[in-house]
């Protein structure tokens, strides 16, 4: 392997990592929050599932993003590097500062900015590109639609039920945050093996785009290691800043969320984990009561949702440049 692709394979490691930091709330916030299970529990239980993820559901997220989006024969390895290095930042802006903002979009917007100052608009495919921003816009709406739908059929069938049944939603929740976390694993590390086989491709290390067994192992293992450490920031926004969360809530959240994303990772629409369940949450609360939800939090993390795709391809744009003008990156053997 080439400089360049060690490089490449290390700071795809990192972004993965920080992605399960990231994403650990969108997991653990509503069981943690509703007193389901202790967080080391919620937090362990969510990062053996995510490992498991990607070799049960298989790898089609990760032939979107390094198969279907740009021309591998045109584009260069520096440019994967500039998007990774981009995406890192914001996630750690954000993280820092507590906005659940999206992985998924930053990894996006960085590949379309490093690629279009590197190499144009031809090295873009539009219609893989047209599938990821799809995925990426509608899964929101499905998840709120989703956890609205689901919480009025669940008052609708528990309307005699005694308070006993809390205890039902509280130890169920260990069966739905297992699927949610499988979900996780199975769309968000997806997009790093993406970017790792993408860059083998490139550099000539295989010879087509198949996924190695060795990818998917390091990937998984890098997310479920980010989501094993918690981003306890983002779980006191996704769990406390938008309403009290009861059992039944996350039991709500995580499976309409769950659903949402196991059915895009199955025709390999790469989707955002935080958009989906922050936006699950929210058609939870409005389905007991619309003025239940603190609509003001929401529209925050919808801006920091807005900005992200921008922002991360700027940010993206500016390393390519730097790295093709200082000559300590050009000096590096390829």
């Amino acid at each position: 392997m080439s400089a360049f692709t060690v490089i490449l394979i290390s700071l795809s490691i990192v972004f993965d990592f920080l992605n399960g930091v990231h994403d650990s709330s969108n997991i653990v916030a509503t069981m943690i929050s509703s007193r389901a299970f202790r967080p080391s529990m919620a937090l362990g239980i969510t990062a053996t599932a995510e490992f498991l993820g990607p070799f049960i559901f298989g790898v089609a997220v990760a032939n979107t993003i390094g198969n279907e989006i740009v021309d591998s024969s045109i584009i260069t390895v520096e440019v994967l590097i500039a998007a990774l290095i981009g995406a890192i930042l914001w996630n750690i802006v954000t993280w820092f500062l507590g906005i659940p903002s999206s992985s998924s979009h930053a990894l996006i917007g960085g590949i379309m900015g490093a690629v279009m100052v590197g190499f144009g608009i031809s090295a873009v495919h539009f219609s893989g590109l047209y599938k990821v921003l799809i995925a990426l816009f509608i899964s929101p709406v499905l998840g709120l639609l989703f956890g609205f739908v689901f919480t009025k059929i669940i008052f609708f069938l528990s309307r005699r039920a005694s308070p006993r049944i809390n205890w039902f939603f509280k130890r169920s929740q260990i069966i739905t945050a297992i699927i949610l976390a499988f979900s996780h694993g199975t769309n968000d590390a997806q997009k790093t093996m993406g970017v790792i086989t993408l860059g083998l491709v490139i550099t000539k290390v295989i010879p087509i785009f198949k996924v190695p067994v060795w990818v998917i192992a390091i990937s998984a293992g890098a997310i479920a290691a980010g989501t094993a450490m918690g981003g306890w920031r983002l779980i006191k926004t996704l769990g406390v800043k938008f309403y009290k969360i009861r059992p039944v809530h996350g039991f709500s959240t995580q499976l309409a969320s769950a659903l949402v994303i196991l059915g895009a990772s199955a025709v390999g629409g790469p989707v955002s984990t935080t958009q989906v369940v922050s936006s699950a949450i929210m058609g939870v609360g409005a389905a007991e009561r619309v003025s239940k939800v603190r609509w003001t939090v929401a529209k925050d993390i919808a801006t920091a949702w807005l900005v992200t795709i921008p922002t991360s391809g700027i940010m993206s744009a500016g390393i390519y440049w730097i790295m093709k003008t200082i000559p300590v990156f050009i000096s590096i053997p390829k």
